[in-house]
């Protein structure tokens, strides 16, 4: 069910609340007028009644002659009444009608079934004791306001259809306003509530500026605050643009504090890095040293030595790692030339396959450059830490391929490293660029990993503008890098020098590149 909006449910609320009170108001005015006119129709009704029983006839006069009861004055046009003797017998009816047009009344005679209802009435009028006007619908006629004189001789009725056609244009012109009232609050509220609404809007824009700036990495830069006009605590929206502002507040010290604190580590571990270089280089000359110097040492002693220079070596490579992260994080700027990709690409298979022969290496390259503005060092590094990365984790006779193309929209140069083997565990591969990150440590570091490769990976690319991602099934692993094109590049329709069937043969003459791509496909 979708929600409403706070401006919906504020309008709807209002023109409900109208709606309620309009209709209790017209109620109870309606009732109140029915009333009131009823009371004005029993005053004539009474009137007429004692009128009609002022002098006492004889029972012939009354068969005879007495039938203009109706007609006293303040009668209306329609009553209607019925003469009774003294045993109870009906003597005459009479209605007043506009036979003859209007303004020249007419009496009529009642029916039976009107007269039984007549004199029903006088009868139920005498059993109280004090009858007083009373309802009664006579038949064919509607409903009528009756009266029995308090000796019982008369039973008088005045038609109730002008105070029902009041009531009913009273009602009309009720329901005619009350609509009217309702679709102009519902505009005026609609108009009112968002002028009101509009502070709220805009401590809302704020808090979408926040969420969009980048605060999980960098320099924290959380300058945004609701206006002042919107954080005055004497009102509803303004106590909600305080509190966010304190919040932003609370939000910028810990991010201050954070950075701080990571500036500290970033600078204990590069300069904890630069120090160590220089002591681990010497165990290493030192221990080489000792294993080729003139005394033969023992076969412990060599055991020991291989190790000493072994595990200097991975803490060197380790220390290494953790000072290109530390130098990226500071942000420092890296040499950027214009390189094609392939070449680097072509070196990089080359080097895995002597360090991996037990793994198949592919090479799937572009007939065109794949030009790229960037530290070439760096990329390499890129590339090795990526196939190492592949031949370090998958089994032997796995097939690894590297997969380098030129894309135009965006205008990039896409590269894939693709193998099939067991792939990635699920668990692991939101957090496979993450430092230290490692789906089996033990083996891992038997193979001579720091976890540190892949991050390496991505903050390089990140620093190039760049970005990795991976993809991981049983029987397919990818990391696909996207490198932006260097920027003033000849059209697409340009061959790579030693690309496709003929070119190849030509560049395995004139290019070392050419050769080895040749070689490696």
């Amino acid at each position: 069910m979708r929600s409403w909006s706070l401006r919906a449910r504020l309008v709807v609320s209002a023109v409900a609340l109208i709606a309620v009170v309009g209709t209790a108001i017209g109620a109870v005015t309606t009732l109140a007028l029915r009333s009131y006119l009823v009371d004005k129709l029993d005053d004539q009704l009474r009137v007429s009644v004692e009128m009609g029983t002022r002098k006492p006839l004889g029972e012939k006069a009354v068969r005879d002659k007495d039938d203009k009861f109706v007609l006293a004055p303040g009668s209306p046009l329609g009553a209607a009444g019925i003469r009774l003797l003294a045993d109870g017998t009906v003597a005459s009816t009479a209605r007043s009608a506009a036979l003859g047009g209007p303004g020249y009344d007419h009496i009529q005679r009642l029916t039976e079934a009107q007269t039984q209802a007549l004199a029903k009435a006088a009868r139920k009028a005498a059993g109280q004791g004090m009858p007083g006007a009373v309802n009664l619908d006579l038949p064919d006629l509607g409903a009528y306001r009756v009266l029995t004189a308090p000796d019982g001789s008369l039973v008088l009725g005045f038609p109730l259809a002008e105070v029902d056609s009041t009531v009913s244009t009273l009602i009309a012109v009720e329901v005619f306003v009350t609509l009217a009232g309702l679709i102009a609050a519902s505009l005026a509220g609609q108009a009112l509530v968002g002028v009101a609404l509009r502070p709220l809007r805009r401590v809302a824009a704020t808090a979408t500026r926040v969420s969009e700036l980048p605060l999980h990495s960098g320099e924290p830069a959380l300058h945004e605050r609701v206006p002042d006009a919107e954080a005055d605590p004497r009102t509803e929206v303004g106590q909600v643009g305080a509190a966010l502002n304190r919040m932003l507040g609370h939000v910028s010290s810990a991010l201050t504090a954070r950075q701080q604190s990571e500036t500290r580590v970033r600078q204990f571990v590069a300069d904890a890095s630069h120090e160590l270089r220089t002591p681990l280089a010497s165990i290493r000359g030192y221990a080489e040293l000792t294993r080729r110097g003139r005394e033969e040492p023992g076969p412990d002693t060599r055991h020991a030595l291989g190790r000493i220079e072994s595990e200097a070596t991975r803490m060197t490579g380790l220390v290494e790692d953790l000072l290109l992260l530390a130098r990226l994080d500071a942000g420092r700027p890296l040499s950027s030339d214009d390189t094609d990709l392939a070449p680097l690409v072509v070196d990089a298979v080359s080097d895995a396959r002597a360090a991996g022969p037990e793994h198949h290496w592919r090479l799937e390259l572009p007939d065109e450059p794949a030009p790229i503005r960037a530290d070439p060092a760096r990329i390499q590094q890129v590339l090795v830490n990526l196939l190492a990365n592949a031949r370090t984790h998958t089994p032997p006779g796995t097939t690894v391929t590297a997969h380098v193309s030129r894309e135009t929209s965006p205008s990039a140069v896409r590269l894939r490293i693709e193998d099939d083997g067991p792939g990635i565990p699920p668990a692991l591969l939101p957090h496979v660029f993450e430092r230290f990150a490692r789906g089996d440590a033990s083996r891992s570091r038997a193979a001579g990993s720091t976890g540190l490769g892949l991050a390496i990976v991505e903050a390089v690319v990140t620093a190039h503008g760049g970005r990795v991602d991976v993809q991981s099934e049983p029987g397919r692993t990818c990391f696909e890098v996207l490198l932006p094109l260097a920027p003033d590049q000849p059209p697409r329709n340009g061959s790579r020098p030693g690309s496709g069937t003929d070119s190849r043969i030509d560049a395995r003459a004139d290019s070392q590149t050419g050769h080895r791509l040749t070689t490696q496909r």
